[in-house]
């Protein structure tokens, strides 16, 4: 297992319609490591305490749920894992639980709450028949209940039951 991709960028490219294309990406939104604060998402990411997403600030993605060659920067995600299976069930099977991520600096809980779904802009950004391709493949978005950092490297996971997030 083993954390390929972090993102953690400061500005939303993808607005306005998927035909226009999205906005540049800033220098640095890929990063070799990313800083999570319990409740509030990661430091300098743009929805970091944005109360409209605080229930679902950080998002991973599966890198077996995408083309060669895609990744974070395309599919807007946070992070980037390969090899997370637990038994029968992905990444995307495990909404309702507690996922703990450890890259060697401490051990991260992350609630899982949805699945992130895919939208129209996938055609744009990853490739067309993205949208399609990427139903119940696109992800999952949860609530850091650590502080903590997540390092690009293998990385050590475990699932466990929900924990009420305050």
């Amino acid at each position: 297992m083993e954390i390929v991709e972090l993102l953690a960028s400061p500005v939303h490219r993808f607005e306005g319609r998927p035909a226009d294309g999205p906005a540049p990406a800033p220098a640095g939104e890929l990063v070799t490591h990313i800083r999570i604060r319990s409740g509030l998402g990661i430091v300098g990411d743009r929805y970091f305490n944005h109360a409209a997403h605080r229930d679902a600030s950080v998002t991973l993605i599966a890198r077996e749920s995408l083309p060669d060659g895609a990744g974070l920067a395309q599919a807007r995600r946070n992070i980037l894992v390969a090899g997370l299976r637990f038994g029968d069930r992905t990444l995307d099977d495990l909404v309702g639980s507690t996922l703990t991520l450890d890259s060697g600096d401490g051990p991260i809980r992350l609630a899982v709450r949805r699945r992130a779904n895919p939208c129209a802009w996938m055609d744009v950004s990853v490739g067309p028949g993205a949208f399609r391709a990427l139903r119940g493949r696109g992800g999952v978005r949860c609530v850091p209940l650590d502080d903590g950092v997540l390092r690009v490297g293998p990385v050590s996971a475990s699932i466990g039951s929900a924990v009420a997030v305050p």
